[in-house]
């Protein structure tokens, strides 16, 4: 018998999969080339006719989608009695639905009707459709049972709908002609839905009314409708008198008005066209009135199937007019005659075509049991037909809501007594044993929520109503309202927003019942459970309204099988082997005989065995205790210990001898050991190859196209990640409850092993830290699965951006740009919308032709299962962390990595990796640190980091830990930790000892960051310990250059510079010889860093050398101060050296310092030099340098004085200095000068001369101005009485003459010359000081100014000055005698001027009055000389 089985489920297998797809041989190519863990899906997915799963894939959108399109047909009003019709639901799939590259791929239109309107939604697996959902409003009309058919042609597709007062037509544009191309790139695509609102909908050629008949009252029933090849609309409508009525349209956009063909038993014939039909012949009996219409083409004639209330079916023919077929469906029904007086209103009618000819389906409905009956339509040679019976099917007594015929199965559902969805299918041709498959419907949400003692009442109920599995937006958004009563408007209908609103709603509503002010913390938790439970219930109740089914669609082409509901579309996926066993229903499992695990008999009974002890288990663990072990995994605790304590609550707490029950089981079972290692085997993910292989290629650029879009839209990824979440959960249960049973099992101990303690000690080593491991790896799923995403501002973004790309991951997933529009998105649906479905998919089709049809059940699977094994930490992938690293969900890694660190010893460093991210990204830099340390020892062993590490485009590192490393490095930097820098360079260090470019790299990094956080002493130590002389000197001129920034040049001069010394000079030298002296202060620095080593010549010579910069190129008066600073500076320091060694080296003027930064090749005027400049050096000594002191004082006093000055004063030489401190009136500054380099006084004389000429002969302004200069020069008394301007500068020209005496009295001479030659009398101080000095020298400069009354007044005094007379004035010390000594007379002179008076009538009495007085001093001469000739 088990052999029976299993030949009847392998040949139901290939003729199902050959009738629907015509396409095995691609099925069975796509399958050969997945991996060898895909093989085992495909095994898995061999129970694909055992079962399928319900996946609500109901979007989280709250914005409001539906765009109102209202048709108002003049006439048209409610019909009296209110007749109202069951919402109903139906879906079209494109005939091309299931072809790769097509545009119409995995997509569909599915609609609701309720009342007068008619919701349609286009939707699509593969890409997003904007505007792709409008709400039809047909006012004062309502939509008849199966009044919404659509069809497509070549260009258009047509949506037919009917009411019970009008027909209407909708055409639209077909997808293939909205684009230009079949290959679509974008994520986003137009739905035909988008320029609906542009239709007139009320033109005749879209809408018409329905024409009445005479005499006929009410209004159909029911209703079908096509489209003719010629493009009429047909519309069938079930008349209430019983009979079908037809109502045509004419093709779109010709001439022609709405025609009615009647159909009736009696006459058979067209009665009219036009608006008003002639009257009815006949008599229509109420048993004729048709419950349910179908239509078929066929050739060249077109028929109507109608199942009637007299339980006979009836097909009519158009082109006949007439009913060529008629079947009582009672004599396919057991006893069916007895129930032929009973109503059939719950009867229905369902056609499907195969390779073997057309199929009608008919479900009887009676109140005590239904019945399908399956028959074939038959034509034989002569135009006759007949039906030949395939199979009948029974069912329960359920409320049937829809079902859908296939070429080779039945699917229905049902409602059952607690309006609870049923949903079963069965294979009519070869199921002989009329057992319907099962479909695990999901289940509603619980009506309590478990809240534990540690747990805050309001978190948990806002976890679980916006939970992503539970409720959709629009229950939540009505539960709120009708909590709310109404009051408010939610505006912002967003996820975020909503979930604020809820938490407001029923906070207030908790606060307003609260009447004392004090309460315990316990009552506080009680009355939030009231209201949480409260609004709980509300979201309960309509989430229930949205999940009320109104349809089932499966499509054709796909085998995409899709539960219609009242606000949502849920679609039923492939059960796997494992997860079907244990979902399974009693009734069900206990009437296997065999599973698709294993092929042995023996085994597989076991097996079943084996999951009914599970089954128990399970239902045995109370919601409690199941909180109990989320928790105790949550907390990584042991889940070996949960399960003890879980196994000890149900041993102490055994009202209904469930442990007996399971120990009964048990015996039962030969080896119960294999069991368990296949359970295992199935359960476990884990495999060696790789699905996120690289360098797929896939062969042509439409299929990549097309590939990069397949299962990529919002529905697509909500549905493959909430599979997947179901999975995780149902295998979460069953690995808890295996581990359970084997605590138990170690319970029972020898009694239940034939194998004794071998068994045992196999189990307690091997199969229950395997059941341990897959518990917590599904746990994990699970959490993923249900993990929210985080939403991240852009800067955060930018920010990880720019760490990945230090990190040189190019090939991790980035953030998309294209987000799905689920909201809110879990982990899980990211990594698979970003990173995952690329993967998968090319893993799939990596080697398949483009011709491949798409098989909904084959690719959902392998969808499914590779998405869990990307997730399965113990594979060697490690994609989905590295997408939660790229989209910055922090939070979700770290908590990822927490869950896995006890039990997984896979991809170790990798995850302490990516904590070490999470830190950062925290500002948690130390366990950041600490993370990527732990990681570095698993570098050359997982993917990941070997992936990291080995993009390295600088010098390669010798090992790849030290490549590590440098990317660590790098992203501390990017970062901003120097700190951390450090910390990771020195340990790297210890990893370099062979690699002296590593090491001088990692010396030069700890230098870099310990000068950025001013640790100068650190930095100076980790640029000695540099190997690399290259890179010490690159890091020695910057710690220079930055401390000199810092104004840091204590700690500068203050390192001792071992074997650096000249190294630091030459950069200081470099440095300031190279910048703008005032902007830096190089100088000064390489000065206190020679008198800090006691080097006072080097010292010496730094300062002249700036001295000697600061009169050339800085010639402002802040420069002349700061060269007068740098002499004094130089002058210190040679003095403070023995003589014999002050002095300096001074570079020539013009071979180095001449025109800094002209080019070598060219002389200061441009022209080409003719031989290279030879550089020339001179010696300073001491004197030279206060030579250059005393210059360099007198340009800033200069400056001082007269600012204008400054620009030419600092290249002045000591003769030009001279003469501009004249003329600025700087005469004691101009007098130093010329005494330190010995220069003549005559000019300081001279200019001083000439300006106390001005002052006698200035003004009152003149005498003004001669204050600032007069007051620059020290006077050499102080003069008590008030006196001019005129008087303090004769006065000062006296005391020059006194303090500057000269041979010759030269000084006066060349005053009175000035004087003399300007026509200023001569001031008697003058004269007097002059004559005391040299009397004849004034006598000729009296004779030459032609002054002569002057000079014979002159020659008068001096001659009796000799006499005896005032000898003093002229410095005569002893006047003419015997015994003095001699004296003379200027006798040229005088005859001279005795000439001139001799020839000057006007002076004749001064010519006697000087010949008499000669005369008188001849006399005495005599005298006197013969006396001294007479002593002798």
């Amino acid at each position: 018998m088990v052999q029976g089985l299993v030949g009847t489920f392998l040949l139901l297998f290939l003729f199902r999969v050959y009738g629907l797809f015509k396409c095995l041989n691609q099925q069975r190519a796509a399958s050969r080339l997945l991996t060898s863990r895909a093989h085992e899906v495909d095994k898995m997915a061999a129970v694909l006719d055992r079962s399928f799963i319900e996946i609500c894939g109901f979007e989280r959108e709250t914005l409001h989608r539906f765009r109102d399109v209202t048709v108002n047909l003049p006439g048209v009003s409610a019909l009296p009695g209110g007749q109202r019709f069951p919402d109903s639901g139906g879906a079209f799939h494109y005939e091309e639905s299931g072809k790769l590259l097509s545009v119409t791929s995995n997509r569909f239109i599915h609609w609701s009707t309720a009342g007068d309107s008619v919701q349609l939604v286009e939707q699509s697996l593969d890409t997003n459709l904007l505007n792709n959902a409008i709400r039809l409003q047909l006012s004062h009309c309502k939509v008849l049972p199966g009044g919404v058919v659509v069809q497509e042609t070549l260009s258009n597709v047509i949506i037919l709908v009917s009411t019970n007062q009008s027909v209407h037509r909708l055409v639209l544009p077909h997808p293939t002609r909205m684009y230009r191309s079949e290959l679509v790139t974008e994520h986003h695509m137009q739905s035909i839905f988008t320029d609906v609102g542009k239709l007139s909908l009320h033109e005749p050629s879209h809408s018409a009314l329905i024409p009445s008949s005479v005499g006929q009252t009410g209004s159909p029933s029911t209703s079908t409708a096509w489209l003719s090849e010629s493009g009429e609309a047909h519309y069938a409508l079930a008349s209430p008198a019983g009979g079908i009525r037809v109502v045509s349209l004419p093709p779109l956009g010709t001439q022609g008005s709405v025609s009615v063909v009647e159909l009736k038993r009696s006459s058979m014939m067209q009665r009219l066209s036009g608006w008003m039909p002639s009257s009815i012949r006949g008599e229509q009996s109420p048993a004729d009135l048709a419950l349910t219409l179908a239509v078929k083409e066929l050739e060249e004639d077109t028929f109507i199937f109608a199942l009637c209330q007299d339980h006979k079916l009836r097909m009519w023919s158009i082109r006949e007019q007439a009913c060529l077929l008629e079947t009582d469906m009672l004599d396919y029904m057991p006893s069916g005659r007895g129930l032929k007086r009973q109503s059939g209103t719950g009867h229905r009618l369902r056609i499907s075509s195969s390779l073997s000819g057309l199929c009608v389906g008919v479900y009887l409905s009676f109140p005590q049991r239904g019945q399908f009956t399956v028959l074939q339509l038959v034509i034989t040679d002569n135009n006759r037909y007949s039906l030949d019976h395939i199979s009948s099917l029974f069912t329960t007594q359920e409320t049937l809501v829809d079902f859908s015929l296939t070429s080779t199965d039945i699917w229905a559902v049902w409602v059952d007594e607690s309006n609870n969805t049923v949903v079963k299918y069965i294979n009519f041709e070869h199921n002989t044993a009329g057992q319907w498959n099962q479909v695990f419907v999901q289940p509603a949400p619980e009506e309590e929520v478990l809240i534990g003692v540690d747990q805050d009442p309001r978190e948990t109920y806002l976890d679980v109503i916006f939970s992503p599995l539970h409720f959709t937006s629009s229950a939540i958004v009505k539960a709120l309202q009708i909590y709310r009563r109404g009051s408010q408007k939610i505006i912002d209908p967003s996820w975020d927003n909503l979930k604020k609103e809820v938490t407001v709603a029923v906070e207030s509503e908790l606060q307003s019942s609260v009447t004392e002010f004090e309460f315990s913390q316990e009552e506080y938790r009680r009355l939030q459970v009231d209201f949480w439970s409260k609004f709980y219930a509300c979201c309960l109740q309509y989430q229930e309204v949205q999940s009320l089914p109104l349809g089932l669609t499966v499509s054709q082409n796909t085998g995409l099988v899709c539960l219609l509901k009242k606000g949502l579309v849920s679609f039923l996926l492939p059960c796997f082997a494992v997860d079907h066993l244990y979902l399974s229903y009693d009734e069900y499992l206990f009437s296997e005989e065999e599973t698709p695990i294993t092929e042995d008999p023996d085994l597989g009974r076991d097996l079943l065995q084996l999951v009914q002890c599970l089954r128990l288990v399970s239902d045995a663990v109370s919601g409690g205790m199941a909180y109990e072990m989320d928790k105790a995994l949550e907390h990584l605790e042991s889940p070996e210990r949960a399960a003890e304590l879980v196994l000890e609550n149900l041993l102490s707490n055994d009202e209904k001898n469930v442990i007996e029950d399971i120990q009964n089981k048990l015996q039962d079972i030969r080896n119960p050991m294999a069991a368990m290692m296949v359970l295992l085997r199935e359960l476990d993910l884990e495999t060696d190859s790789d699905v996120g292989v690289d360098g797929l290629v896939l062969p042509g650029l439409n299929l990549r196209i097309s590939l990069s879009q397949l299962l990529g839209s919002s529905s697509a990824v909500s549905v493959v990640c909430q599979a997947v979440c179901h999975l995780a959960m149902t295998r979460t249960l069953f690995c808890r409850d295996l581990l359970i049973l084997q605590k138990l099992y170690l319970r029972f101990g020898d009694n239940m092993f034939l194998g004794g303690g071998a068994q045992l000690l196999q189990l307690q080593q091997d199969l229950i830290p395997r059941s341990s491991t897959l518990l917590s790896s599904y746990y994990l799923l699970k959490r993923i699965s249900q993990s929210l995403a985080s939403s991240v501002p852009i800067d955060i973004i930018d920010a990880n951006l720019q760490h990945l790309t230090v990190l040189e991951l190019s090939d991790t997933p980035a953030p998309s740009a294209n987000r799905s529009v689920l909201s809110p998105q879990t982990v899980l649906e990211l990594f698979y919308q970003t990173a995952a479905r690329k993967l998968i998919i090319s893993q799939i089709y990596s080697q398949q032709q483009s011709s491949s049809v798409l098989l909904w059940s084959h690719m959902i699977s392998n969808v499914v299962i590779l998405l869990a094994q990307l997730l399965w930490p113990s594979n060697s992938g490690f994609q989905f962390p590295e997408c939660l690293m790229a989209n910055c969900q922090y939070t979700q890694l770290q908590e990822y990595v927490r869950l896995i660190g006890p039990w997984c010893q896979v991809n170790i460093g990798s995850c302490r990796f990516m904590l070490g991210q999470c830190y950062l990204a925290n500002g948690e830099g130390q366990k950041a640190l600490q993370c990527f340390q732990e990681a570095a020892t698993e570098v050359e062993k997982e993917e990941f980091l070997i992936r990291l590490t080995g993009t390295e485009e600088e010098e390669a590192a010798s090992t790849p830990r030290l490549q590590y490393y440098n990317k660590v490095l790098r992203l501390l930097e990017d970062v901003g930790l120097p700190e951390l820098v450090i910390q990771l360079a020195s340990l790297a260090i210890t990893e370099a000892v062979s690699d002296i470019n590593s090491q001088a790299a990692l010396w030069t990094r700890i230098f870099k960051h310990h000068l950025d956080l001013g640790h100068n002493s650190e930095a100076y130590e980790a640029l000695t310990q540099n190997p690399d002389s290259s890179m010490q000197l690159d890091c020695l001129r910057q710690l220079v250059v930055v401390l000199c920034e810092r104004s840091q040049l204590q700690d500068l001069v203050q390192f001792s510079y071992v074997n650096l010394h000249d190294e630091v000079v030459g950069i200081i030298e470099s440095r300031a010889r190279g910048l703008d002296l005032l902007a830096h202060n190089y100088y000064e620095l390489l000065y206190a860093f020679h008198i800090n080593r006691h080097n006072f010549r080097k010292a010496g010579s730094v300062m002249f050398e700036l001295g000697m910069r600061l009169g050339r190129e800085v010639r402002t008066r802040l420069g002349l101060q700061k060269q007068v600073n740098c002499y004094l500076a130089a002058l210190n320091c040679l003095r403070l050296i023995r003589p014999e060694y002050a002095w300096i080296v001074q570079p020539v003027s013009g071979a180095m310092y001449e025109r800094p930064g002209a080019s070598p090749k060219r002389n200061s005027d441009g022209d080409f030099s003719s031989e290279p400049v030879k550089r020339q050096v001179d010696i300073l000594e001491l004197k030279d340098l206060e030579k250059e002191y005393v210059v360099s004082r007198s340009r800033l006093t200069l400056a001082q004085h007269h600012p204008p000055s400054a620009a030419i004063a600092g290249s002045a030489s000591a003769e030009e200095m001279v003469t501009l401190l004249v003329q600025t009136g700087l005469f004691d500054s101009a007098l130093s000068i010329c005494q330190t380099f010995k220069l003549n006084l005559t000019s300081v004389f001279e200019g001083l001369t000439f300006k106390c000429i001005k002052l006698q002969f200035g003004g009152e302004e003149t005498q003004n101005e001669a204050w600032s200069w007069l007051a620059a020069n020290q006077l050499s008394s102080v003069n008590t009485k008030e006196s001019s301007a005129t008087d303090e500068a004769w006065q000062l020209l006296a005391s020059y003459l006194d303090k500057y005496p000269s041979a010759n009295a030269r000084h006066h001479r060349c005053v009175i010359s000035k004087l003399l030659s300007h026509g200023v009398p001569l001031p008697d101080w003058l004269i007097k000081s002059y004559k005391e000095v040299d009397a004849a020298s004034l006598l000729r400069l009296y004779l030459n100014f032609d002054l002569l009354d002057a000079a014979a007044e002159l020659v008068l005094e001096y001659v009796d000055a000799l006499l005896g007379r005032g000898h003093q004035y002229f410095g005569i010390e002893r006047p003419l005698s015997a015994t003095s000594s001699s004296v003379w007379l200027p006798y040229t002179s005088i005859d001279q001027l005795l000439q001139t008076l001799n020839e000057t009538q006007t002076n004749s009495s001064v010519y006697n009055k000087v010949r008499d007085k000669l005369e008188d001093y001849h006399k005495l001469v005599e005298q006197t000389t013969k006396r001294r000739l007479v002593t002798q």
